[in-house]
């Protein structure tokens, strides 16, 4: 009773916001910066690997750096092909005033008058555009504090400096259209002296950021950003340089990204000379970007310290884009739906962390959506991390027809153009038959929750349930644009086509599977060969540092740490010189990880190697709240991930899975295609382990009409000549970095 009284609560609750939702939606005031008209590009090279991009031989130098002060860097890239277009302007944002005028017709960001503030400009103010979006190189100075605290200061500065305080130099400007920043520490004698570097400890820190962007847009490169997170490093003597184009919150294009960042280190390089060693630092995307210039472009970074890191995007999107394939069933689909309203169910198929009791903020959406469905409507009380840190992720990567919920662009822009991160991408990807840009997702033969059913955790009939119904994403030229209302008082949109249902493939009849998504092999060689998936090439010191997050539902989870082991180890044969710490929220081991790797770097640089340079301290380690070692040594990770008994680290910080995991596939989870086999032989090979299956045969065939994954046969998309080692890949080969 008490049930129904709820559930009729919420059932006029969910009505009332609907006409609310009705009533109120309005639209903004238009953009000033809105970009009305998009600019051509011209021809620029691409580089074209014929194995990967690691043996490929990158171009000679164009430009003459150094840039000269007052004046502009390189505009198009050495070696990533066509610039993209449109490219919205991040320079004002960034704190370094508007763009260089570069046409008058009308392409890309209006320029407006200087002393002209935002909330005053029209569209009659303008006095030119900036396709580019270009600055001229400058330099700032700053008086910085051991709080993180830092001041600009001019030319004249003649200041004492109290205890903890030091100077820095900061020069900014643009290099292949994205935002670059070079930090110098420096003594006061020194300002108004670009060259000056007494205080410089001659190691660099490359910074790379994190964040999930699908380009067309330069982005922000901000300077309490890069003191306020190396502000220590910076008071030791390293050097900072960075680049909005190695934030992928802008975009993912990594060989754009190595471009860009060979471009600014060679800056730094030529006018202070080569430093000891640099170091990679950077989280998430920041993280996951340094495994990938360690493979790609060897020599880049020396050393590097990945942070909450995944081993690249692109097989992320494999059990990402499950996630609201799975809360469209759990939420619209399911046979029982009060099942899969508690979370710990949800967790057997998810495979990703899920709690009880913690409402998500987007909790709203659920009932009116399943109104809107013609269901009786239900409030989740409870979030998992595939709510909380994956939902809508795939309407930003995967739907070419959303993109941006921001007024970016005028309405004809939108309409012709595809907005997600494969377009993006798509001088790498290519474009198939319809005029999208490919993509590398596709989930045939994936048994959803094999693992559950193989336990006992839920029933043959719920397995069934599941696989038949959950489908897949349609093909994106048959996608539609997420239907989202914006309510004036709350800044947020609010989702009408919940978890992106109305673009999952429709349920079919019963004891007939929903239709599943085919894999690209195109699409995935192109992935491979560019270097946009991380095989397991390393061969520099690793420190893969992160919280431990779970219990925050955060997406940053341990196990993609051990994403990246598992395919050193496929690769290698071991993985010794990737170091992996995992430590309470509440301690921060950063400065103590760049003192271990400096140790680490000096015994290379002495002629040691990676291994027998290794400091006591670099070894896999967890840390409690007060930064005391939990345990630390070669089996404190060892779990279910490398099949062997929990280690102590496994026991105080749980490592969790993702759906893949679920369905039976590896922890490496870079299988994009399985090899499908008949069920007869799934049966054989153990697939089902102590499951009687004999009589269920016909449904499972129904079900898989084309076969279940044997996981075991590794990637079937991979190209073959990919699965030799490093060592026989190079194959004397010379390559040029």
């Amino acid at each position: 009773m008490r049930a129904a009284i709820r559930s009729f609560k919420v059932t006029i609750f969910a009505l009332v916001a609907i006409v609310f939702i009705s009533a109120f939606m309005s639209t903004k005031p238009s953009n000033p910066l809105r970009i009305d008209k998009v600019a051509t590009a011209q021809d620029n090279f691409l580089l074209k690997p014929r194995q990967h991009i690691r043996l490929t031989p990158r171009p000679e130098e164009t430009y003459a750096f150094p840039i000269p002060l007052g004046e502009i860097g390189p505009v198009q890239s050495l070696f990533s092909g066509k610039a993209q277009y449109p490219f919205i302007c991040f320079t004002e944002e960034s704190g370094f005033g508007q763009p260089e005028i570069d046409n008058l017709q009308g392409y890309g960001t209006p320029v407006y008058p200087k002393g002209l503030g935002r909330e005053s400009r029209t569209r009659a103010d303008i006095i030119g555009y900036s396709k580019d979006c270009l600055i001229k190189t400058n330099l700032r100075y700053y008086k910085v504090d051991n709080q993180q605290n830092y001041q600009e200061i001019s030319a004249g500065f003649d200041q004492p400096l109290a205890a903890g305080e030091f100077l820095v130099r900061l020069e900014y400007g643009t290099i292949n259209r994205f935002i670059y920043g070079i930090l110098m520490p420096i003594k006061a004698e020194e300002i108004g002296d670009r060259l000056a570097q007494s205080q410089w400890n001659k190691k660099l820190i490359y910074q790379f950021g994190g964040g999930a962007g699908i380009g067309f847009r330069q982005g922000r490169l901000k300077e309490y950003q890069m003191f306020e997170r190396l502000n220590d490093q910076l008071a030791q003597g390293y050097a900072v340089i960075s680049s909005s184009g190695n934030r992928t919150s802008y975009t993912y294009n990594m060989l754009l990204a190595e471009d860009t960042a060979r471009r600014v280190k060679r800056n730094f390089i030529s006018l202070y000379g080569k430093p000891e060693y640099t170091v990679g630092i950077g989280g998430s995307g920041g993280g996951l970007a340094q495994y990938l210039m360690m493979q790609n472009a060897p020599g880049l970074i020396d050393a590097a310290l990945p942070l909450y890191s995944y081993p690249d995007m692109v097989s992320q999107t494999l059990y990402a884009m499950d996630c609201d394939l799975l809360n469209t069933y759990y939420t619209f689909r399911a046979d029982d739906t009060s099942t899969w309203q508690n979370m710990d169910n949800r967790a057997l198929l998810d495979g990703l962390v899920a709690k009880n009791g913690d409402p998500h903020p987007s909790a709203i959406f659920q009932p009116i959506n399943q109104i809107l469905n013609g269901q009786w409507p239900n409030l989740p009380d409870g979030n998992s991390e595939c709510i909380n840190g994956w939902f809508g992720l795939y309407a930003f990567i995967h739907n070419p027809k959303q993109g941006w919920l921001r007024e970016y662009f005028s309405p004809d822009v939108v309409d012709n153009h595809h907005w997600n991160h494969w377009q993006d991408l798509i001088n790498i990807y290519g474009e198939n038959e319809q005029g999208f840009a490919r993509h590398v997702w596709g989930n045939q033969g994936i048994q959803y929750g094999l693992e559950a059913w193989k336990k006992n955790q839920i029933s043959f009939e719920q397995f069934v349930d599941i696989n038949q119904k959950i489908g897949s994403w349609k093909p994106v030229h048959e996608m539609e644009k997420e239907r989202i209302a914006r309510i004036p008082i709350w800044d947020k949109p609010f989702w009408l086509s919940l978890w992106g249902n109305h673009n999952v493939t429709p349920e079919l009849q019963p004891q007939h599977a929903s239709s599943r998504h085919p894999t690209d092999y195109v699409a995935v060689e192109k992935a491979y060969r560019y270097g946009q998936i991380y095989l397991g090439m390393a061969d520099i010191p690793i420190l893969d540092v992160r919280h431990y997050l779970e219990n925050d539902l955060d997406m940053h989870h341990v196990s993609a740490s051990f994403q990246s082991r598992q395919r050193i180890q496929d690769w290698q044969g071991d993985s010794h010189h990737q170091v992996i710490w995992v430590a309470d929220e509440d301690y921060d081991p950063i400065d103590l990880s760049f003192a271990v790797m400096d140790e680490w770097m000096q015994g290379v640089l002495a002629g040691q190697s990676v291994i027998e340079a290794k400091p006591k301290l670099a070894v896999d380690t967890c840390f409690d709240k007060q930064g005391k070692v939990i345990a630390s040594g070669h089996e404190v990770w060892d779990g279910e991930w490398n099949a062997k008994p929990k280690g102590q680290c496994q026991q105080a910080y749980q490592v969790y899975k993702t759906s893949r995991i679920q369905a039976g596939g590896r922890w490496a989870g870079n299988t994009f295609d399985c090899a499908r086999i008949p069920l007869e032989q799934a049966v054989q090979q153990g697939i089902y382990g102590e499951l009687d299956v004999q009589a269920l045969l016909p449904q499972l065939k129904a079900l898989f009409p084309l076969g279940v994954c044997d996981f075991t046969q590794g990637d079937q998309a991979k190209p073959r000549d990919l699965n030799l080692s490093m060592l026989e890949l190079v194959d004397n080969q010379t390559v040029n970095n």
